[in-house]
């Protein structure tokens, strides 16, 4: 098999099972991580480079023209908030994204919330 059908099973296979879910996910930097992990070792494993030839990610990804996982969930969130907030105010997906909660929060640092890693502004 050639590298343009490999990496074009990659994109419908492997990178779809990565991202599934992916709108609704909180990252947090191991995470983000694990899915770069298993991004490169598919794209090292498509063009039969191992870690002991010591290549740079990054030129791994120009060789194939992969994208950065983590970068395209972002985007992809990104998107989804959009579609989102162009909804009519009386749909749940809008009510439950300007929702806040009344009383006091937990002790402790809080929990990384799905607006937050947007920066979403009311």
């Amino acid at each position: 098999m050639n590298k343009e059908t490999k990496l074009r099973i990659q994109n419908i296979t492997a990178k779809v099972a990565l991202k599934f879910g992916s709108k609704a996910w909180v990252l947090k930097k191991r995470e983000e991580q694990r899915l770069e992990a298993a991004q490169m070792k598919f794209l090292r494993h498509l063009i039969g480079i191992t870690k002991l030839d010591k290549e740079k990610n990054q030129c791994i990804r120009e060789k194939t023209g992969a994208q950065n996982i983590v970068k395209e969930i972002k985007q992809c969130q990104k998107k989804w908030l959009q579609h989102v907030q162009r909804m009519d105010t009386n749909r749940i997906l809008r009510q439950a994204l300007r929702y806040r909660p009344e009383g006091r929060r937990n002790v402790g640092r809080p929990k990384k919330r799905w607006r937050d890693q947007l920066h979403v502004e009311d």
